[in-house]
């Protein structure tokens, strides 16, 4: 007796470590690796939350036990460069809109991490269009509205889905700013507000740490001043960028670029800064400020060498966000090209947002973050079939 139980669980034993170690191969017409060329008759192998193998059908034997899908076209999954999902909800009533607070034009110390909710409509809409990761936070429209983070678009918790808590500190300049609150009125008075908070946090970092009163709000701009966290400063006139270039070179700020509808009227300064730009929403509305936005904005900073990725931005209507992939296929359309914008959603994203160690391509050791699409993820009557993140499928509904 004593025989057969010890041959019973070594059994046991095998078949879990197979159910548990057993991978998936995604067989694929084209694989869109977007870091190299794409493969035609492809085949992506997955071993846990990794890439295993990456090659041609001729090239890779699928192991007997991996559990395969087969797919016209796979994609690395696509990365939302900035947006306000999991803050504001998609049925814009006061109790799932956590945006913007507008009690004070400054506020530093507010973070995403404390209003995100992963069980968000919005963020299962995403996802089911192929955003596997989310840049999130408050919304443009407070001089400094709080800290940004960085999620997956999974998980019943938000410790479940972070990836990394604080990402960076949201600001925004422009005249936009007077539509919430009654000071600053004009943008001289607004950046003398953003460069008066500069300098207290300054003082404030001069002052003995263990003597200093705790302080969020300095705290955050302190980790700004001193590159720990980039400045994210939404900006979308000539004069705004150009004011946002003055306060980075003033401050040594490690500058990102949001919006810069107006982008292309100052390209050369925005290169020879070596800054950044999360573009705005390829059809995102013309008016007031970003009347001048256009769908050929991505590829002139594409032509200019300006790193650049294509954000799903924040809209005060309902659904409250727009899909990146559908940005970047009428970019697509208006010059930028196909190649160029499976890059802005993925590997652009990725390299700016610091990511890409482990994001926005299919290479081997990368995370297993994967679209499969039943025709070119662009054309109008594809659709989004299946979802991978970290290797686990999260969606299989068509959409």
């Amino acid at each position: 007796m004593k025989r057969i139980a010890i041959s019973a669980l070594i059994l046991i034993a095998g078949l879990a470590g197979t159910s548990l170690h057993a991978g998936i191969a995604i067989k694929a017409e084209q694989v869109h690796t977007v870091s190299g060329e794409v493969i035609p008759n492809g085949i992506v192998l997955v071993d846990g939350d990794r890439i295993q193998a990456v090659g041609t059908a001729e090239e890779i034997d699928i192991p007997a036990d991996y559990a395969v899908h087969e797919t016209a076209v796979v994609t690395p999954g696509l990365i939302d460069a900035r947006s306000v999902v999991g803050l504001a909800g998609m049925y814009n009533v006061p109790d799932d809109q956590d945006q913007l607070d507008t009690s004070a034009p400054i506020q530093p110390g507010l973070r995403a991490l404390d209003a995100y909710n992963p069980s968000e409509g919005l963020v299962e809409w995403l996802r089911s269009l192929g955003v596997t990761t989310l840049h999130t936070g408050p919304a443009p429209g407070a001089l400094v509205s709080g800290q940004t983070m960085l999620v997956y678009t999974r998980g019943d918790t938000v410790d479940d889905a972070v990836i990394r808590p604080l990402a960076g500190v949201s600001f925004t300049l422009g005249a936009g700013v007077s539509r919430h609150f009654e000071s600053p009125g004009t943008r001289s008075k607004s950046v003398a507000m953003i460069r008066q908070a500069f300098e207290d946090a300054r003082a404030y970092g001069r002052q003995d740490p263990d003597e200093r009163p705790s302080d969020l709000g300095n705290q955050a701009l302190l980790k700004v001043l001193e590159g720990e966290l980039p400045a994210l400063v939404h900006a979308n006139t000539a004069v705004d960028i150009m004011t946002a270039l003055r306060l980075a070179e003033e401050f040594d700020l490690d500058l990102v670029l949001e919006g810069a509808a107006d982008a292309y009227l100052v390209l050369d300064r925005i290169r020879e800064a070596g800054v950044p730009v999360l573009l705005h929403p390829t059809m995102t509305r013309t008016g007031g400020e970003s009347m001048n936005a256009a769908f050929d904005t991505a590829a002139k900073l594409q032509e200019a060498g300006i790193p650049f990725a294509i954000q799903g931005g924040y809209e005060a209507y309902v659904p409250k966000a727009r899909v990146v992939l559908f940005e970047a296929a009428i970019a697509a359309a208006n010059g930028l090209g196909v190649d160029h914008a499976l890059a802005a959603i993925t590997l652009n994203p990725a390299r700016i947002l610091g990511l890409d160690e482990d994001l926005g391509s299919i290479e081997v050791g990368k995370q297993a973050d994967l679209v499969l699409f039943d025709g070119e993820p662009f054309e109008y009557v594809s659709r989004v079939c299946k979802v991978f993140i970290a290797g686990e499928l999260v969606s299989e509904e068509c959409r």
